[in-house]
């Protein structure tokens, strides 16, 4: 939950996020929004006057605890009539107003495109007007600068675009975020250099498919992803860049050529591959082969050799045979990830892949997940071993509060690393350390005094 801090706040706001980084990041700009109208923001939900459930429908746990949320709520506005109950997010644009004819506790349902609405909306609710917003075809991502004196002192989540275009048929993302949206290229800039000069000196850019920015564009002004790329390393004061999501069939030769240009790139890339069958890729609608995408991998290796690959796979997909998923099992071998996240398929409303036939069992589905994980996280401590001995440049994350010298970073790979250091390090302060231990889910070591970076 993202948390507004104010003085004397006349009124106080609940939010609950569920799901990926940008439900994440538009939380922290509708507890801005709400902050503008006098709204503080409470952690206790009994004394909320708004309470605001952000949601996720990409997987259906998300949704689920969403609902049961929401269904906590109706006890609460019965004891509190004037309570504003408002649900945003990708549940709110797939229900839309079914929400509100199902709950009548629930008085605003408001989709992603409208959450720089929220606050008019909010009151609109409280003066007893129930409404539902849904997409607009004509939407344009406004001019937004954040606020410094809430959230991260060092890194922030910046959005460069919403929706998505590709259509994978077992996504709901275009049904409830829409087509793929770019902000605009001025616009991104002058967010990180306000975050820049404010001390910020982390950003992470994200999106939907952050790889096709700019398409949506016409031509004659249009601006690419690495176009943008090089704009936001050129920002005085950032020390690193990262960006998610992207999808392999838009990873282009010079996003990949930034890998080797650009000092502050961080070295990680998330690149989805859901599935290491071609057959299983042609009924996700995911465009692109896993003879196509290891030659981006690669790519990417060449341009950054040290670069550490993340993934996500889907197992059990309708049709997905013991070959296919013993193609999947291949892959993670040739690949060898330095994580991943992996799920069970599952049905999502709206999605072309819930009409599949061929199910697998549930059974059968858990069955290969468990083979999966237990061999990716085999290969996740095979990589970190491959860390010990070396010297990396850490980000400061932990406090000044830490005490006996135990302090927490995070490497440019996105490695969390524990490192023991007898200075005080400020939050966002770069330290180099050596690794001496590799565990399961991090690295220990200890800071290397003369290497001290800033």
């Amino acid at each position: 939950m993202t948390t507004v801090p104010m003085t004397h706040p006349e009124r106080l706001a609940y939010i609950e996020t569920f799901g990926c980084q940008m439900n994440e990041r538009d939380s922290e700009i509708m507890g801005q929004l709400l902050a503008g109208r006098a709204y503080g923001q409470t952690s206790d939900l009994a004394s909320a006057d708004v309470v605001v459930v952000n949601t996720c429908s990409i997987r259906g746990k998300a949704e689920q605890k969403a609902y049961s949320l929401l269904g906590r709520l109706r006890r609460l506005k019965k004891n509190k009539p004037s309570l504003v109950v408002a649900v945003t997010g990708c549940v709110a644009q797939q229900e839309g107003q079914k929400l509100i004819d199902r709950m009548p506790y629930v008085d605003l349902v408001v989709g992603p495109q409208h959450i720089y609405r929220l606050p008019e909306l909010v009151a609109e609710a409280a003066a007893g007007r129930r409404v539902a917003v849904a997409q607009s075809d004509t939407f344009v991502i406004p001019p937004f600068l954040p606020d410094i004196e809430s959230g991260s002192t060092y890194k922030r989540f910046v959005t460069i675009m919403q929706g998505c275009n590709n259509f994978c048929t077992y996504c709901v993302v275009p049904f409830t975020r829409g087509r793929e949206i770019s902000r605009d290229f001025a616009d991104i800039l002058a967010e990180v250099t306000h975050l820049a000069e404010n001390g910020i000196r982390e950003v992470t850019l994200i999106g939907q498919n952050v790889n096709s920015y700019g398409l949506d564009h016409p031509r004659e002004s249009r601006k690419t992803f690495p176009e943008l790329l090089r704009a936001v390393s050129a920002v005085e004061g950032l020390s690193r860049i990262r960006f998610t999501t992207s999808n392999p069939k838009d990873l282009s030769e010079e996003l990949m050529a930034c890998f080797a240009e650009l000092p502050k790139l961080c070295s990680h890339f998330h690149l989805p591959v859901q599935s290491g069958a071609n057959p299983v890729l042609k009924r996700m609608n995911r465009r692109y082969t896993i003879e196509t995408y290891l030659d981006k991998v690669a790519g990417l290796r060449k341009a950054r050799p040290e670069v550490a690959l993340t993934t996500d796979i889907i197992v059990g997909f309708p049709g997905e045979t013991e070959a296919d998923f013993a193609a999947t099992m291949e892959l993670i071998e040739t690949v060898r990830y330095h994580s991943a996240f992996s799920f069970k398929y599952s049905d999502r409303p709206h999605a072309r892949s819930s009409g599949f036939p061929d199910k697998v069992a549930e059974e059968e589905k858990s069955a290969r997940l468990a083979l999966l994980q237990k061999r990716l996280q085999e290969i996740t401590e095979e990589r970190n071993r491959e860390y010990e001995g070396a010297v990396l440049e850490v980000m400061v994350e932990s406090d000044a509060a830490n005490r006996d010298g135990q302090w927490a970073g995070r490497s440019s790979s996105n490695h969390v690393v524990n490192f023991t250091g007898q200075g005080v390090y400020a939050p966002g302060q770069l330290v180099t350390v050596h690794i001496d231990t590799a565990c399961a889910h991090s690295l220990r070591g200890r800071l290397v005094d003369e290497y001290v970076v800033r």
